[in-house]
């Protein structure tokens, strides 16, 4: 195939790993949108709705967890396309069957699915691309994929919004929360017309005949004491971007009282202005790693400016709503290293085990929102909101420098290798 050809199918690649991130994204925080609306309309109210928001959540979460185990395996033994798309396929289902719940165990039962499939698409991506391009040029490749994919948290607020317009608009009767379950459903099954100009990595298509290797092995991951150190430091570095999803943003209406914001906080505008600011994050990160051709001096950067910004979102006094929707942007470009964590967590690693990593890394980190959660609640009697906030966002910043200290430098790193 011609050089044009292979930039054509790299490109095409880029963009379907991008918009199925999108979707992801979309779908990933659409609950922390429309959750007060959906769970009042099944008849919940009061403290029993606080309770399921925290709940329903951690099940997602916890679905994460599940699917980046399951994911990954198949990732590296069945291979990369093939979960790019079979992910697509669970979560878009879950979230239409969403749209129809009428009591909680049913909604717990599609969140803990749809975290299953939403577990795959970005690891198979980013697995792909690192794969798939130049060693100089694929960190262009998982910027533009986090970057755009990022403003599916955007979409999800519009969408979640103006749902009840969009279905009266087309005649439909339902309510604005079903709606939006139903367009990133839609959407999400829309991307599979996309499947075949998808090409599956030429690594692992080199690999898959080779019988002197094991494969998508997760025991491998923790011996020898060499490459589990690798695993969790890759693991650590993530931390702080769902410290700062999970409870500054996801619990910004509990903060918003804490510092004295002068207004109505809602949860839905504080995610919308995060992930603003994460893409925005994620595109300068990019921009810099191949400026300064390095992964892990733009991350320390990161952390550094993560740390001011979170003491002045859970410091301040006497906020204006403006004032605090520009803080939540700034905490979302602080943030905004994602694409390179996931980028670094792949290349540490050789073939036979990439898409294990890729895929268990990151939702190692987001089910790790689950004791995140969990500590911040239950250190605000103690402490407040503010001060909880504090201590658990400087634990996981804490770990997260121990990680990048951890792991090497991989700019320049050759992925065609394989783990003994």
């Amino acid at each position: 195939m011609s050089s044009k050809g292979i930039h054509r199918r790299t490109l095409l690649l880029i963009t379907v790993a991008a918009l199925g991130y999108f979707v992801d994204i979309y779908d990933l925080v659409l609950f922390n949108v429309v959750k007060r609306e959906s769970l009042e309309a099944i008849g919940l109210s009061g403290e029993t709705l606080k309770r399921y928001d925290v709940q329903l959540f951690n099940w997602q979460m916890g679905g994460m967890l599940i699917g980046g185990l399951l994911w990954g395996v198949l990732g590296d033994k069945r291979g990369r396309v093939q979960v790019l798309f079979g992910s697509i396929v669970v979560y878009s289902l879950a979230n239409i069957a969403n749209a129809f719940v009428t009591d909680t165990s049913a909604y717990a039962a599609c969140r803990i699915i749809a975290g299953i499939g939403l577990a795959g698409e970005l690891g198979a991506g980013i697995t792909l691309v690192v794969e798939s391009m130049e060693r100089t040029q694929r960190g262009w490749g998982t910027m533009v994929i986090v970057t755009f994919g990022a403003l599916g948290g955007v979409m999800a607020r519009l969408v979640g919004g103006q749902g009840a317009a969009w279905s009266d608009a087309l005649g439909l009767g339902l309510q604005g929360w079903q709606m939006a379950y139903i367009v990133g459903g839609t959407l999400g099954l829309l991307l599979l017309v996309m499947r075949a100009g998808a090409f599956e990595s030429g690594l692992f298509k080199s690999a898959l005949d080779r019988t002197d290797i094991v494969k998508g092995s997760i025991l491998m991951l923790f011996r020898p004491r060499e490459r589990m150190k690798r695993y969790v430091c890759s693991v650590l570095i993530g931390l702080p971007v769902w410290f700062v999803v999970g409870v500054l943003i996801n619990q910004s209406d509990t903060i918003a009282k804490a510092i004295g914001v002068d207004g109505v906080v809602n949860v839905g505008d504080s995610v919308m202005w995060g992930y603003v600011g994460l893409s925005i994050g994620d595109l300068l990160s990019g921009i810099l790693s191949q400026w300064m051709r390095s992964r892990r001096r733009v991350v320390l950067i990161y952390l550094t400016v993560l740390t001011a910004c979170t003491l002045v979102f859970t410091l301040s006094t006497d906020v204006t709503l403006p004032w605090f929707h520009v803080m939540c942007c700034l905490l979302g470009i602080s943030t905004g290293f994602w694409a390179l964590f996931v980028t670094i967590a792949s290349e540490q690693f050789g073939t036979n085990l990439r898409s294990t990593v890729t895929n268990t890394v990151p939702n190692l980190v987001r089910g790790a929102t689950i004791p995140i959660t969990l500590s911040f609640t239950g250190l605000i009697p103690w402490v407040g909101a503010s001060g909880s906030a504090l201590i658990v966002g400087g634990v996981c910043i804490g770990l997260s420098f121990l990680g990048v200290m951890g792991v090497k430098e991989t700019f320049h790193s050759d992925m065609d290798f394989m783990e003994c």
